[in-house]
């Protein structure tokens, strides 16, 4: 029988907290201990990807204190649980089934009668089979021309998730010989944005997917009428390029202003969309079904490493743990993510929604305000660009922020030069092995300014490229460890009642329904 508890009514979390500070990682990371450690703590992952929690402010004893928390809280009852269909999302009292999407795990959900694997295998098929006719040119423009562009209308998750694998992919499926289509994305209601992506494209031969769950997002209908209305003073006819990613029972399901419409369901929320239509239909015009399956079987293989009920064996759920421990215990406020590798450019971005938008959260499952922290800040950039931004403050900065790095051995494109003895790649590599221990081990310095104290806790995931499993498999790591630190805070990690009361009020300004300082700001802004 699952319970749901805070965390702070838990034995072992008050076991937990008494081990604040024991270890020092400046200490346990040097010389040959820090040898050890690197080849010890380690967890593998799926598609070859590997958690190395080597830098982490952690030991066997914190260790076996995590594990008895993750026995307390159920952690892996609850998983279990979610896979299995229940309601987990309590707030909108909704079922969360983003990783039925890409595999059955436990018993089959059926929810009205409908076997909802068989509900997402169908829209996979639907979405294959007409890129297919795309890429074939079965499906063309009035003008008998192949389509050579997608562009994606949509925001939040049905932007930042897609945005980031696409790129991720990119130069791969470039360097692989599939990339198929172009891809871009239109997301901010600020006209430049939809303005810049109609000027670099032919909007003759492109395909524009509207995704909106609802069918009501207020900035993905205004992207939308600005693209239909530069396909009109094109002389096109707009519903010969328009696509829908949307609800069975949305506006826009049953609409003749679109040309198909894949479903998606209630169950799978933005951020966590990416493994449905929502990423399905961009990425399989962009790269070919056959590539976005090889993404979902990543996340599926990555998803089966979070059943494991050993936390030393289950590196989801060992990353999320000690994330725990690290902000409730250590008090650290912020997570900084560092991908070093340039596909990843957005991702740090994804998963701030991702992570955010998920459990940061001040009341628990029934409403109750919680009297301990939930989520971290995230944020991040690649490296090595971020070492000549932030990294300043993350070194010597007043506040410890734990690091998150991702390190491929190799590039994706093949291209490299050997300049001074090394190559590009081994240049990008050999900085993300010393940031990790520099911020470890510090340096010191009697001149203060160049004093480096260490102590900085990190890990990092490294695998051997960007892959289209490996991404998957990444995906599915970090949704994984969300979910599990959601489940230890006891908060609903998949609603987003955050979001709403803005665009409420926003919705008063366009009315012309103000007063006070919502008046004043809208007459600065000139509403």
């Amino acid at each position: 029988m699952v319970s749901w508890n805070n965390l702070d009514t838990l034995t072992s979390y008050k076991e937990l907290q008494a081990l604040k500070g024991r270890v020092n990682v400046a200490e346990v990371m040097s010389g040959e201990n820090g040898a050890k450690r690197v080849k010890e703590y380690s967890v593998p992952m799926a598609e070859g990807l590997v958690y190395n929690y080597a830098a982490k402010e952690v030991d066997d004893t914190i260790l076996a204190a995590l594990a008895k928390l993750a026995e307390e809280a159920q952690l892996s009852e609850k998983y279990k649980e979610l896979y299995n269909g229940a309601m987990m999302n309590t707030g909108e009292k909704r079922l969360v089934l983003h990783q039925l999407a890409r595999g059955q795990q436990g018993d089959p959900v059926i929810y009205d009668g409908v076997d909802k694997r068989e509900f997402y295998v169908s829209q996979q098929n639907k979405v294959k089979e007409f890129a297919d006719k795309v890429h074939s040119g079965e499906i063309t423009n009035a003008a008998g021309e192949t389509f050579t562009t997608a562009v994606q209308i949509g925001i939040g998750g049905s932007d930042l998730g897609p945005r980031a694998i696409y790129l991720a992919l990119e130069n791969w499926a470039k360097t692989n010989g599939t990339l198929k289509m172009e891809a871009k994305f239109i997301s901010n209601v600020d006209p430049d944005d939809a303005a810049a992506v109609l000027k670099s494209i032919d909007v003759s031969r492109s395909l524009f997917i509207v995704v909106s769950k609802s069918g009501t997002t207020l900035e993905t209908l205004t992207n939308e009428s600005f693209v239909w209305n530069a396909l009109k003073e094109a002389g096109l006819n707009p519903s010969d390029h328009m696509l829908a990613v949307t609800s069975e029972t949305s506006p826009l399901a049953k609409s003749s202003d679109y040309r198909e419409a894949f479903f998606m369901d209630d169950f799978i929320g933005g951020r966590y969309s990416s493994s449905s239509a929502v990423g399905g239909a961009i990425l399989s015009l962009a790269f070919g079904p056959e590539i976005f399956a090889r993404i979902l079987n990543g996340a599926a293989a990555q998803d089966a490493t979070a059943k494991n009920e050993d936390i030393l064996k289950n590196p989801s759920m060992l990353d999320a743990l000690i994330g725990v421990y690290e902000r409730n215990v250590q008090g650290y406020l912020c997570t900084a993510v560092l991908p070093y590798s340039q596909a990843l450019s957005r991702f740090p971005a994804h998963l701030q929604q991702l992570d955010m938008e998920s459990n940061g959260k001040c009341v628990n499952r029934f409403g109750e305000r919680l009297n301990y922290v939930t989520g971290p800040v995230i944020f991040g950039e690649p490296g090595t660009n971020g070492q000549h931004s932030f990294y300043q403050l993350l070194h010597q900065g007043t506040n410890i922020v734990p690091l998150q790095f991702i390190g491929y051995r190799n590039s994706q494109i093949g291209m490299d030069v050997d300049i001074q003895g090394s190559t590009s790649q081994q240049k990008l590599c050999a900085n993300v092995a010393a940031q990790i221990v520099a911020f470890a081990c510090g340096k010191e310095d009697e001149n203060r300014n160049k004093n480096f104290e260490g102590g900085r806790p990190s890990s990092i995931i490294i695998g051997d490229q960007v892959t289209p499993e490996s991404i998957g498999a990444l995906l599915a790591h970090f949704e994984n460890k969300v979910m599990f630190q959601g489940f230890v805070w006891n908060v609903n990690s998949f609603d987003q009642e955050g979001v709403q009361l803005g665009k409420l009020l926003a919705k008063r300004v366009l009315a012309h329904d103000t007063d006070g300082a919502l008046k004043e700001y809208s007459d600065l802004l000139n509403i």
